[in-house]
C-alpha cells in the first residue's frame, strides 16, 4: 500500500523486523499480567523528565543522569521460563537475555519515536493484555518509510539489524491497558 503526500513512502518491512503471533497461551499471558502488576512499577525516567508508562528493569536499566548502563535487581525467576523460550524462538544461547524491562500501558499512554539504546544488540518484546499499533520509520531522502505491525496480545517481535539500527520505532497511545515485556541481549564490546 503506499502512503501519498506529507508522510510519503510505500510501507516497508524493516529487515530484521520477526513476529510471531500466540507466542504464549492465554493462562501463561494472564499469570504474567498478574506478575507485572504486582512489581514495584515506578514511572520511566529519562534525564529531567518523566514518562506516563511505568516498568521495571532487570539485569540492567540506562541511567539516564550517568548516560550508562547500570546493574539492576536480578531477573526474576518466575520470568526464566518465559526468557528461555524467548532465546530459544530467537536462535540465542541459554541465558543470552541479559535486560528485562517490564511496563504497564494506562489507557491514552505510548511510546515517542526512538531507539534502544546502542549498549543492548538484539530486542524482543511480547506484548500482554490488549493490541497495539507498533510503529517504525526511517528516513528516505525527504520522505519516511513506514511500517506499522499490529502486536496481538500474547503476540512476540524481535528487531535486529536495520530493524535495530536504522529504524525508529513508537507506539500510539493504547487504547485499553497493556502490558510488555522486553527482552534484550547485550551488544559485544
Amino acid at each position: 500500500m503506499t502512503q501519498l503526500g506529507l508522510f510519503a513512502g510505500p510501507q516497508a518491512v524493516p529487515a530484521g523486523l520477526r513476529h510471531a503471533d500466540n507466542f504464549i497461551d492465554p493462562a501463561l499471558e494472564q499469570e504474567l499480567i498478574g506478575r507485572i502488576a504486582a512489581l514495584p512499577l515506578q514511572r520511566f525516567q529519562f534525564g529531567a523528565f518523566e514518562g506516563n508508562r511505568r516498568v521495571a528493569s532487570f539485569g540492567y536499566r540506562y541511567d539516564y543522569s550517568l548516560q550508562r548502563l547500570a546493574e539492576a535487581e536480578p531477573i526474576p525467576d518466575w520470568m526464566a521460563p518465559v526468557a528461555r523460550q524467548v532465546e530459544q524462538w530467537a536462535g540465542l544461547p541459554e541465558a543470552g537475555v541479559r535486560q528485562v524491562l517490564c511496563t504497564e500501558y494506562e489507557v491514552g499512554v505510548g511510546i515517542g519515536w526512538h531507539r534502544d539504546k546502542p549498549h543492548f544488540d538484539k530486542v524482543l518484546g511480547l506484548s500482554l493484555g490488549a493490541a497495539c499499533k507498533f510503529r517504525f520509520r526511517r528516513r528516505s531522502g525527504d520522505k519516511w518509510q513506514r511500517h506499522t505491525l499490529e502486536a496481538l496480545p500474547r503476540s512476540l517481535y524481535m528487531m535486529e539489524g536495520e530493524a535495530r539500527s536504522e529504524w525508529e520505532h513508537s507506539i500510539p497511545p493504547v487504547e485499553a491497558r497493556r502490558y510488555s515485556i522486553t527482552f534484550r541481549t547485550m551488544k559485544r564490546a
